[in-house]
């Protein structure tokens, strides 16, 4: 079975150019035939310079979508304008630097800045997430913005990708937006949709919320092996050792889903990239057991569901408290019949 490898990769421009101008790192991505998720921080020469040498080389580049920190840096409910636009400059930039992509990837999540003051102002972020979980409307609004863009990204002959947390496909079971809209996340239809399954994050049940998420999963992101920004809780998490990362690449590939890896930059320092070339995938792996992750995500469903439905829990609240009633009352009704 072959594996489909791409690497996401988020440097600013000078890094960016220091990476690319190790040569092994070409010939590595060459021999395992993998693509590059290339993050699009800024329109820079020295960044359209790294597409023209993939390009040449045909090793497939997505267009990973990013937006200035203070615009919320990743695409989410609130910033869907400047998402759109941010994409009309990315097609003139390409237009006028002649870059080839594969596709393009919307990254959906949330608001760098509130992920930054949540420990310093938490009320304040939890308000306006209560906020956000109120304005049904607004959600309504930014998903056709985001379905737009996705229409019109395709109209220009790429294909689209997105980018999420694996608890928006608890939302989508659970067939509601609450999760969402709490989050300030937006969930889009596009041609495929790669999970965060970042083991690094779930320790120590990281390998187990992979395997969970990964039989439904369309695409497995593994990670982290080092590098992205650095927002809240974040910036305390270690990165993949190899043997973490080896489990992920194993059980990922057990999947039978493609695999993209966070991040290329942190497998290249870490020097995992080299050993990749003579990875043994077929290797035995142990599959971990997922039953307190399922009774997790039963429960977050479950929870999901009610608050999207207030009225049919509270009918169906009224419904057991009035047949307890009529019950109490005919039983009455009996006592002074027989009196």
């Amino acid at each position: 079975m072959k594996t489909q490898l791409t690497f996401f990769c988020e440097l600013q421009a000078a890094e960016l150019k220091k990476l690319f101008e190790d040569r092994f790192v070409f010939d590595d991505l060459k021999t395992l035939n993998a693509g590059i998720s290339l993050g699009i921080l800024d329109l820079s020469p020295e960044r359209a310079n790294v597409v023209r040498k993939l390009n040449r080389l045909e090793i497939p580049v997505t267009a990973w979508l990013l937006l200035p920190e203070e615009q919320g840096y990743w695409f989410n409910l609130g910033n869907y304008a400047e998402a759109s636009a941010r994409y009309l400059a990315f097609r003139a930039w390409s237009e006028e630097n002649q870059l080839e992509w594969a596709a393009v990837g919307l990254d959906i999540e949330s608001d760098i800045n509130e992920m930054k003051r949540f420990s310093d102002e938490r009320g304040a972020v939890i308000q306006k997430a209560i906020k956000r979980l109120r304005d049904t409307k607004a959600y309504r609004v930014a998903k056709k913005a985001y379905e737009a863009l996705v229409t019109q990204i395709h109209a220009d002959g790429y294909l689209v990708e997105s980018y999420h947390f694996p608890l928006i496909m608890d939302d989508r079971e659970a067939g509601s937006t609450v999760l969402q809209r709490v989050a300030g996340l937006v969930e889009i239809a596009v041609d495929r949709e790669v999970l965060m399954l970042y083991s690094s994050f779930f320790r120590p049940h990281g390998h187990s919320v992979l395997w969970s998420y990964a039989q439904n999963a369309q695409a497995i992101g593994i990670g982290n092996t080092g590098g992205g920004v650095q927002a809240g809780a974040l910036e305390k998490v270690p990165y993949l050792t190899w043997d973490e990362f080896a489990t992920d690449l194993r059980l990922a590939r057990r999947s039978g889903k493609p695999i993209y890896v966070f991040s290329l930059e942190g497998c290249v320092k870490q020097g995992f990239l080299p050993r990749l070339v003579t990875f043994d995938w077929q290797a035995e792996v142990e599959l971990p057991k997922t039953a307190l992750v399922s009774a997790g995500r039963n429960g977050l469903k479950g929870l999901m569901w009610a608050i999207e439905r207030p009225l049919v829990v509270l009918a169906g609240l009224a419904g057991v408290i009035g047949t307890v009633l009529m019950i109490k009352s005919h039983g009455k009704s009996k006592k002074t019949g027989k009196q």
